[in-house]
């Protein structure tokens, strides 16, 4: 086995891919507002 050394890793991939996770949370919370505000506005 490799010898690890702390702090070598490359995290740009994993930058990338929590970027793009938050990118999809906050447009799924900006549609469920949406939604819910619709909703509120056209209920009988």
């Amino acid at each position: 086995m490799a010898k690890h050394e702390h702090g070598s890793m490359d995290t740009s991939t994993h930058e990338k891919t929590f970027d793009s996770f938050m990118n999809f949370v906050k447009w799924s919370c900006i549609v469920i507002i949406a939604i819910l505000v619709f909703m509120a506005i056209f209920a009988r």
